[in-house]
């Protein structure tokens, strides 16, 4: 890893304790979080239902970290407007949306967040390289959205290199999500992605700042 390319880890809360969200959130930013990685599911586009904006407001009011909220709803253009948001944050809406990607795109940048989007594991890479000037995240899904603790798909590896040839010099993270652990993170890495959305790997241990660090040290 070079240098001036740094990983950083994005917790995922749907794996947290939600009755203890506020303070399992602090924890992970203590144990050193580098973003908070928010999955907003309406049980239309995925067949769950989890956080909405009330949900993510209150605690964007008690938290500095950057946020990424994972729009994984069918009309992003219509409820980005209602997440409290500040500069360092990024929204992120699916291709796949009901709302053509011009729309979902223009309502994020209303709000002031970063835009990103990102697509399910069988949904062509070609869908977003028309996309590639207009967000600053392409987020790869290495399992199928809407429910936590699944099994990382190797095929995602071959995705995240031909996304990452795709992007080329272009200002564009890439970043994966979905069964994401220290035993695999070195190649998820070398593949390269560059933000690591990481769920029960964290949340699910019993030492965070240790499965923080252990995760950090296998990407390096």
């Amino acid at each position: 890893m070079t240098p001036e390319r740094r990983v950083k880890i994005a917790p995922s809360i749907l794996a947290a304790d939600f009755a203890r969200l506020g303070e399992q959130v602090r924890e992970a930013e203590e144990a050193g979080a580098d973003l908070i990685h928010v999955d907003v599911m309406d049980g239309h586009f995925v067949p769950n239902l989890t956080f909405g904006p009330p949900v993510v407001n209150a605690l964007r009011r008690r938290l500095d970290l950057p946020f990424e909220i994972h729009l994984m709803i069918d009309c992003p253009a219509e409820y980005a407007p209602q997440f409290e948001v500040r500069p360092c944050d990024c929204a992120i809406f699916h291709v796949e949306a009901l709302d053509s990607a011009e729309r979902a795109i223009a309502a994020i940048r209303k709000t002031g967040a970063s835009v990103g989007v990102s697509l399910r594991p069988g949904t062509s890479l070609e869908r977003i390289a028309p996309l590639l000037d207009d967000v600053s995240v392409v987020l790869v899904m290495s399992v199928e959205p809407g429910f936590g603790g699944q099994a990382f798909r190797p095929e995602a590896l071959a995705r995240i290199r031909d996304l990452s040839q795709r992007i080329g010099g272009r200002a564009v993270d890439i970043g994966v999500d979905g069964g994401i652990h220290a035993g695999n993170v070195g190649g998820v890495v070398a593949a390269g992605a560059e933000i690591l959305v990481v769920g029960s790997a964290i949340f699910g241990a019993a030492d965070r700042l240790g499965a923080m660090r252990a995760l950090l040290e296998a990407a390096r």
